[in-house]
């Protein structure tokens, strides 16, 4: 349990009262006991599944899906038009259960903001240049309020990582289940290490996240009748790279703890871009040059593709885990045996890319 000091320092920092923070079930679960905490905690992530799968499904009647289709294009692995109105679903049971977990609420009115930008774009199809900067905005927004004493490199590489990591989940959303299942897997693992650190506000809330990733899973394993869209990737992005920086400020984890846990996706995506830089190609136009994208060109299906990133996604997860609490050298171990399992995945489909001439 932690020390009331540590609580009120935590409450400071967010600009909540303690009387509002247990109120609202924040920092003081323990309040109420262990026996309420655990009923909200299972009230929390059955609402955020069961309303998740709930609007999911009324969102793919036809008259709504009609107006959402992700048609083909020159990054895409899918044939049809397929609605991707997925985002909506899980951000709304995101919302509500990030509210009844106790969620800061800035964290979530930005989370909002990216949500509805990104709706307008899987509509009407922002400019680049559009969507980038309202991406930015919220990260500097979000930078200035959380780390207002840092210095301005500090400050300058902090929005350049949430920016990057909120357009980055997106890039990776382009095969059926991937993002989902990342979202799953990366949430939980947040609320894991939180459980574990004693911040069970921290660890409801990650986990409401999760829950509502899941239930998009029913409509989005392969095959998918349903896509995230922009509307999802693009908040849950932020998400991982916003809760992974306020876990860090709160101490529940190291800095490089958020970067091992989504790794499967910022190994991919970064690598990628920096080839095509050197390449001299134009960052900013469609491709599928991603690992993931060059298995299925490859031949693997959809399903078995998002078996292997699972099972990719659980190693990272678990090394993440087993790496958290121990000494530097242990860590070092653990992190570098992991590094070496992505090189030899990189470089095993690199090399199948070149004998298939691809």
């Amino acid at each position: 349990m932690q020390p009331r000091r540590t609580i009120v320092s935590a409450s400071k920092a967010f600009n909540f009262s303690p009387v509002r923070a247990c109120h609202r079930a924040a920092y003081c679960l323990d309040a109420y006991g262990p026996h309420s905490s655990g009923m909200l905690a299972v009230t929390a992530v059955l609402a955020a599944f069961a309303l998740s799968a709930a609007v999911l499904r009324l969102l793919l009647l036809p008259r709504v899906a009609a107006w959402f289709l992700d048609h083909p294009n020159e990054r895409s692995l899918h044939a049809s038009p397929v609605p991707r109105t997925g985002g909506l679903g899980i951000m709304l049971a995101v919302i509500i259960g990030m509210l009844l977990a106790g969620g800061n609420g800035l964290l979530v009115a930005l989370a909002v903001s990216l949500t509805l930008l990104s709706l307008f774009d899987d509509w009407k199809s922002l400019p680049s240049g559009v969507r980038l900067l309202g991406h930015l905005t919220v990260a500097v927004i979000f930078v200035l309020v959380f780390f207002p004493d840092a210095n301005w490199i500090t400050l300058l590489l902090l929005m350049l990582a949430v920016g990057w990591m909120t357009n980055l989940y997106n890039f990776m959303d382009g095969a059926d289940g991937l993002a989902g299942g990342m979202a799953v897997v990366g949430f939980g693992t947040y609320a894991v290490a939180a459980w574990l650190a004693g911040n069970s506000q921290f660890a409801l809330e990650s986990v409401s996240i999760a829950a509502a990733a899941t239930a998009f899973l029913i409509f989005n394993f392969p095959p998918a009748r349903m896509f995230m869209g922009d509307s999802g990737s693009i908040p849950l992005g932020f998400l991982a790279a916003a809760l992974g920086l306020v876990g860090y400020r709160q101490e529940l984890w190291p800095l490089w703890f958020p970067l091992v846990v989504f790794g499967p996706f910022v190994a991919d995506a970064s690598v990628t871009i920096v080839r095509r830089v050197l390449r001299g190609e134009r960052i900013w136009q469609a491709h599928r040059s991603h690992y993931y994208q060059r298995l299925v060109l490859a031949g693997w299906t959809h399903r078995r593709l998002v078996f292997a990133e699972y099972g990719l996604m659980l190693i990272s997860s678990i090394a993440a885990l087993l790496a958290l609490r121990q000494l530097l050298s242990v860590q070092l171990l653990i992190l570098g045996g992991l590094a070496a399992v992505y090189t030899l995945i990189g470089s095993a489909v690199d090399r199948r890319a070149r004998l298939q001439g691809k």
